[in-house]
C-alpha cells in the first residue's frame, strides 16, 4: 500500500504520518513510498487509540501551566486513562454504565464503527476494547467469577418460592413440555403438526432463532369416567443450533417433560447426545419421538440401536425409554405421541402443581426490542397468576409494570394462570432470557436496587477461537481461512458454534478474525495478507473497503441465512478435499506386433490374455513388470472390423493414443478411471 493511500485512510497527512509512526513503534523510513500490507493492517488497527493518546498528551502539554505541572509532578499524578474491566460479552447499556457515559454516546461510537446495536444487545470483548479506546478509556479483561452467581441466586429464589407453598393451596396445572433434538430433525414441524398452524414460514432457513412457548388443547380419554376431555399442554420450542446450549439448558429447567426428537433417516447426532445430557441433568421424564419414518431411507431398528448405545433402551427391547415412531410432515402417530406425553404427566402429577392464588412468578423464555412496542418479553408463569397492572421485578429491581398481556396466538388477555406462556408489554428495559420474574409485594426499595448496570450479566456462549487438533495430522490439514463479521453477538456465536463442529481429518476452518459491525479496510488488508475470504452476516461494507477489496482481489460474501453461510463453508472445504479416484480394471493384452507408429499414436496387434478389451479406456504400458508409459484406446478392431470389445483369447488390433513407444512383448493393462468428488459428512 502507498504511504499516501495509508494517510488518506487514517485521515491524516503524509508528513504527520512520517513524524508519528516511529513514536508509535512503526519505523517505515522517512523516504518510504510503500508499506507492506501486513504492516499497514497493524498501523490501521493500532492508529486510533495511539493517535488519541498522542493528542491527549499534546493537549495536556500545552494546556497545563507551569504551576499546575509542578503540582502534578510533586503529587506524583499521571494523566493515565481510566481502566475499565469488561467481561467476554456485555450489553451496550452495561458497557455505558461501566464507562460512566450516556448510552447515546456509546451507541453513536458503535455506529461510527458500523455496528448497529440497541442498548440491550451484546457486544464482545474485542468490540468493547476498540470502542473504549476510541472513547479514551483503557479496557482490560474482567476476571470471571466461578459459576453464575446472579443466575443461581435467581434460581434459588424461584426454588424457595415453589417449595414454600402450602400443599393445601396447590392445584394441578398444565404440564410444560420442552422439545429438543438435533438441528433439522423436525422439532418445529412437530409443533406445527400439533398446533395445526404454520409457524415455520417466518423461520429463516428452517432454524428457530428464538425460544418460543405455545399452549395447545389435546383431547384425552379419561379411562375412569369413560369420556373424552380436553387437556392443556404448554410446549417450549428450543433452538436446534448447538450455539444455544445455555438457552436450551434454561429451557430444561422450566419444563416438566421432555420430547427428544430423532430423525429416523439421520439417527443419533452430537446435538442429540447433548440434549440427552441436559435432560438427564435436569432429571426430566422424557420420551423419544422417532421422526421422518415415512422417508424411504428411514431405519427404525438402526436408530433404536444407536439410542441403546447412549443408554436409551427402548421398552420393546426390554428397556425403560418410550419411543414413538412418528412423521410430523405426514401427521402420523401425533395423537399417540401426545397420549404418551399425558401419561408421563399423570405419572408425575404430584409434582405438576402450583398455587394459582399467589403473586405470579416465572421464567423469561424470550426477550427482544419491538420497534413499535419497545421492550417485550415472553414469560412462562410457573406459580401464581399474572394480571394487567402488576409490577414486574427481577433480582429485586423494578423492571416495569404490565401494560398488556398477549397469549401465544397474539390475542390480548387479562390474566395468565400457571403454565401459561404470555407476552408482556410494559418493561422499562428488556430482561435477559432465563431471568426469574416475580410480582413484588411492594415497590418500595426496588428503585434503589436498579443500578446503571441493571444487575444483568451477559455471557458469551462461544468466546474461544476454534481449536485445531494437535499433532502431525493437524499440520497436514488443508485450511479454509475466513474472517467473520456479524450484526450481533448472538449471530456470531451461532456461526462459530457450527464451524467448531466441522471436524475432519484432512480439512478444517481457520477463523483468522471475527467481530461485529460492517466490513472495513482493516479486514480487507488482513484478508489480503492471509488469503482469507470475508463472510458477512447481515452487515454492510464500507464503500472505501469495497473498492480496496477489488484492488486487493479479496473475496467478500454476504449472507442473510445462517444455513447458506454454513453451506458455502462446507462447499469450500469439499473443494480442498483430494478427489476419490475409482478404477475399474478390464483386462490385459499381450502385444504381438507393431503395425504403425506416429507422433501421437500407435497401431499394435495383440491377444487378450485376461478379461476383455474395450474402446475408450485408459491403458498402462508394462514392460518387465514395470510401467513404461500410458495411453488410451481410441479404436479397436477384430478381423479388420471395428468392434466395441474383444474377449479373452481373441486377437485384436488397437489404436493407442500415446506418446510412449510400445514394443513387442509388452503387456497393456486396460482400465476405466472415474474421478469422484468427495463430500463431507457433517
Amino acid at each position: 500500500m502507498n504511504v499516501s493511500e495509508l494517510a488518506r485512510q487514517l485521515n491524516t497527512t503524509t508528513t504527520e504520518l512520517y513524524h508519528l509512526l516511529p513514536q508509535f513503534g512503526f519505523d517505515i523510513g522517512r523516504k518510504a513510498v510503500k508499506v507492506d500490507d501486513r504492516v499497514a493492517y497493524k498501523i490501521i488497527t493500532a492508529w486510533p487509540p495511539l493517535y488519541r493518546k498522542w493528542q491527549d498528551e499534546q493537549k495536556a502539554k500545552y494546556s497545563l501551566n507551569a504551576n499546575e505541572a509542578l503540582k502534578a509532578r510533586a503529587a506524583g499524578e499521571e494523566t493515565e486513562k481510566k481502566v475499565v474491566p469488561v467481561p467476554s460479552a456485555i450489553t451496550v447499556r452495561d458497557f455505558a454504565g461501566r464507562l460512566n457515559l450516556p448510552i447515546t454516546t456509546v451507541i453513536r461510537e458503535l455506529l461510527k464503527n458500523g455496528i448497529l446495536a440497541s442498548l440491550n444487545e451484546r457486544i464482545d470483548y474485542e468490540t468493547a476494547n476498540i470502542i473504549g479506546g476510541d472513547l479514551g478509556v483503557k479496557i482490560e479483561p474482567e476476571v470471571e467469577k466461578k459459576g453464575d452467581e446472579i443466575d443461581n441466586t435467581s434460581l434459588d429464589r424461584l426454588k424457595d418460592i415453589l417449595e414454600s407453598e402450602d400443599k393445601k393451596d396447590l392445584e394441578p396445572r398444565p404440564p410444560v413440555v420442552v422439545v429438543m433434538g438435533h438441528v433439522d430433525h423436525g422439532k418445529t414441524r412437530l409443533l406445527d403438526a400439533i398446533r395445526k398452524t404454520n409457524v415455520m414460514a417466518g423461520e429463516a432457513g428452517g432454524i428457530t432463532q428464538h425460544i418460543g412457548a405455545y399452549q395447545v388443547m389435546v383431547p384425552f380419554k379419561n379411562e375412569t369416567q369413560g369420556k373424552i376431555e380436553n387437556r392443556s399442554l404448554t410446549f417450549i420450542d428450543t433452538p436446534g443450533h448447538e450455539a444455544f446450549t445455555v438457552m436450551r439448558s434454561r429451557g430444561a429447567k422450566v419444563a416438566d417433560i421432555a420430547i427428544l426428537v430423532v430423525a429416523a433417516d439421520d439417527g443419533v447426532q452430537p446435538q442429540t447426545k447433548e440434549a440427552v445430557k441436559i435432560i438427564e441433568a435436569a432429571k426430566l421424564p422424557f420420551l423419544v419421538a422417532l421422526n421422518k419414518i415415512d422417508k424411504p431411507e428411514a431405519d427404525i431398528d438402526r436408530v433404536k440401536s444407536q439410542l441403546s448405545e447412549i443408554g436409551l433402551q427402548a421398552e420393546e427391547w426390554g428397556g425403560k425409554t418410550v419411543i414413538v415412531p412418528i412423521s410430523a410432515k405426514a401427521g402420523m402417530n401425533i395423537d399417540k405421541l401426545l397420549e404418551m406425553v399425558l401419561l408421563l404427566a399423570d405419572i408425575d402429577k404430584e409434582k405438576i402443581v402450583s398455587n394459582p392464588n399467589r403473586r405470579a412468578v416465572g421464567t423469561i423464555v424470550e426477550s427482544h426490542i419491538d420497534p413499535q412496542a419497545g421492550p417485550v418479553a415472553t414469560l412462562l408463569v410457573q406459580s401464581g397468576t399474572l394480571r394487567v397492572g402488576d409490577n414486574l421485578a427481577i433480582n429485586f429491581a423494578l423492571y416495569g409494570r404490565v401494560k398488556a398481556l398477549k397469549n401465544w396466538k397474539g390475542e390480548f388477555a387479562k390474566i395468565a394462570p400457571p403454565s401459561m406462556p404470555v407476552q408482556i408489554l410494559g418493561f422499562k428495559v428488556a430482561p435477559a432470557v432465563g431471568d426469574i420474574l416475580e410480582v413484588p409485594e411492594s415497590v418500595k426499595g426496588l428503585e434503589k436496587k436498579l443500578k446503571p448496570s441493571y444487575l444483568v450479566q451477559e455471557k458469551s456462549v462461544i468466546t474461544q477461537p476454534i481449536q485445531v487438533a494437535a499433532g502431525e495430522e493437524a499440520v497436514a490439514k488443508k485450511k479454509y481461512s475466513i474472517i467473520i463479521r456479524a450484526d450481533v453477538l448472538g449471530s456470531l456465536e451461532a456461526i462459530l458454534g457450527a464451524l467448531e463442529r466441522m471436524i475432519h481429518a484432512e480439512v478444517g476452518v481457520d477463523v483468522v478474525a471475527k467481530g461485529l459491525g460492517s466490513v472495513t479496510d482493516a479486514e480487507i488488508l488482513r484478508a489480503a495478507a492471509t488469503g482469507a475470504h470475508i463472510l458477512g452476516f447481515h452487515v454492510p461494507i464500507a464503500p472505501k473497503a469495497e473498492l480496496l477489496a477489488k484492488q486487493k482481489g479479496v473475496v467478500i460474501k454476504h449472507y442473510k441465512i445462517i444455513y447458506d453461510l454454513l453451506g458455502d463453508v462446507k462447499k469450500e472445504l469439499e473443494k480442498l478435499l483430494p478427489p476419490e479416484v475409482l478404477r475399474e480394471e478390464f483386462g490385459k493384452i499381450d502385444v504381438l506386433a507393431i503395425f504403425r507408429t506416429e507422433k501421437k499414436y500407435q497401431i499394435v496387434g495383440g491377444r487378450v490374455s485376461e478379461g476383455r478389451a474395450e474402446n475408450n479406456v485408459k491403458t498402462r504400458i508394462m514392460r518387465a513388470g514395470e510401467q513404461v508409459g500410458s495411453g488410451e484406446v481410441v479404436e479397436l478392431q477384430a478381423g479388420r472390423q471395428k468392434v466395441k470389445d474383444a474377449l479373452a483369447g481373441q486377437e485384436c488390433g488397437l489404436k493407442l493414443q500415446t506418446k510412449d513407444a510400445v514394443e513387442v512383448g509388452d503387456k497393456i493393462e486396460l482400465y476405466r478411471e472415474e474421478i469422484k468428488e468427495r463430500k463431507l459428512g457433517f
